[in-house]
């Protein structure tokens, strides 16, 4: 399969769905909850802290195993243990949003933030099942289908989060110019009709027998039991062993202990600058004078035409060229494309500066991103793909959530002054580009 019949096939089309249900979450407990918290009279160090809900996307690893080995009665049977995990998972981000629709942050912030965490962990935890899910659509010997289906997933997550953040954006700024007080609330239900609709395409994609996983964890808790014994503490050490220590240490029995830590080091480190700037991007929008309208068609609709086109070149290049060239190039051009945020800042409110940067950045982060999901992909083991994909992705979102969350306070610490703290998420990425140089002979390509 040569790598331009690779995005054609039409396996992609499910991946595509699954990416997309994947990164609307965030469309809700970033984009919605920094701007509703921001207009509702929170500063920007609130809204920066609000984020540390993410924080759950850095331990869905730790819970993992529970939903790679238990199966929900019922439900597992008739729709496939995945999509069954999946459904669930949405229903508690519906349930959620619709409780979000009935509250004020400037009375109900703990109410608000409590169901914001509901959805962060629902979503964090839908994320090892569609992660599972994608990957298993593909066979492990389909090295050109593996990195078009990462690039479709990022194609997917960013429609997800770029189309559902527009429409967000649209319908908020529509119901407040008609008046609505409540416009935020209003939002939020009519968002929940695009759950409903993303939970019908998910009962079309076909799930892969559970068989040949079950079997071989099954091998591997026989001799873990072999070792350990039979009674109540043993099969409790044994299914500890199986689900959490097995993951583990297949990854550093392949790679050795140095090159793990640095191959983890790597995933932690890679998008923090990224991450820095995404989480005040929205508020630093609205500070130099752009509307919810304005940010929506440029930041989220323009946005996502840039994404898609060079998610896809980036899934080429990732082919093409190899996963490491392809993580270098990523990291200097997220470095270089901060810069331009300086720019914006310095200018003032200027529409084709604010196109061009975010044109730019949306095209680094494009092939960041594609690059950075092939990297992972290709690190995971079969035998235990839910769980190792989780803990490897789980350490690169730790280092995107919990540290951004101080970006608010840094701007208040820089008093304000956007340009510079664009300045210095531009240098957060050496230090992963440093550890990228001494892992490049283990990176598969």
């Amino acid at each position: 399969m040569n790598a331009f019949s690779a995005y054609i096939d039409r396996r992609m089309w499910r991946i595509l769905l699954l990416g997309a249900m994947s990164g609307f979450p965030w469309v809700l407990i970033g984009s919605a909850l920094s701007l509703w918290l921001k207009e509702d009279g929170l500063s920007r160090s609130a809204v920066g802290w609000a984020g540390l809900i993410f924080g759950v996307y850095a331990i869905n690893f730790l819970w993992a195993p529970l939903i790679d080995h238990i199966r929900i009665p019922i439900l597992a049977d008739r729709v496939g243990h995945r999509k069954s995990w999946i459904i669930c998972f949405q229903t508690c981000i519906l349930l959620a949003l619709i409780g979000w629709s009935t509250l004020y942050p400037s009375t109900d912030i703990w109410v608000v933030m409590g169901l914001g965490l509901v959805i962060a962990t629902a979503s964090a935890s839908q994320d090892i099942t569609i992660d599972a899910l994608r990957i298993e659509q593909v066979g492990d010997t389909e090295k050109s289908a593996m990195a078009a289906g990462a690039a479709i997933a990022v194609v997917g997550w960013w429609s997800g989060y770029k189309i559902g953040g527009m429409l967000m954006l649209f319908v908020a700024d529509w119901l407040e110019k008609a008046g609505h007080i409540n416009y935020w609330q209003l939002t939020f239900l009519m968002l929940c009709g695009l759950i409903c609709l993303a939970n019908i395409g998910l009962l079309l994609i076909p799930e892969a027998s559970a068989s040949s996983r079950i079997a071989a964890q099954q091998k591997a808790a026989a001799g873990l039991a072999a070792r350990f014994g039979s009674s109540h503490m043993a099969v409790i050490g044994g299914f500890l062993a199986n689900t959490v220590w097995g993951p583990l240490g297949s990854f550093f029995r392949k790679n050795g202990i140095s090159v793990a830590l640095a191959l983890l080091g790597f995933i932690f480190l890679f998008k923090v600058g990224e991450a820095f700037m995404g989480k005040m991007s929205l508020i630093f929008y609205k500070e130099i004078g752009f509307s919810k309208s304005d940010i929506a068609l440029y930041s989220k609709g323009l946005g996502w035409i840039t994404t898609v086109a060079f998610t896809i070149l980036g899934g080429f290049l990732a082919i093409r060229s190899g996963t490491f060239k392809a993580l270098l190039f990523a990291g200097i051009a997220m470095a270089a494309t901060n810069i331009m945020f300086s720019i914006l800042a310095w200018t003032g409110k200027s529409e084709w500066v604010f196109a061009l940067a975010v044109l730019l950045d949306d095209i680094a982060a494009a092939f960041a991103t594609v690059a950075f999901v092939t990297f992972i992909s290709l690190l995971v083991d079969r035998t235990y793909t839910a769980t190792q994909y989780a803990l490897l992705a789980s350490i690169g979102t730790m280092g995107r959530t919990t540290l951004a969350s101080s970006s608010g306070a840094l701007v208040d610490w820089l008093h304000g002054d956007w340009g510079v703290f664009f300045i210095l998420t531009a240098l957060m990425v050496i230090p992963s580009l440093i550890l990228l140089w001494f892992i490049r002979t283990r990176i598969p390509n």
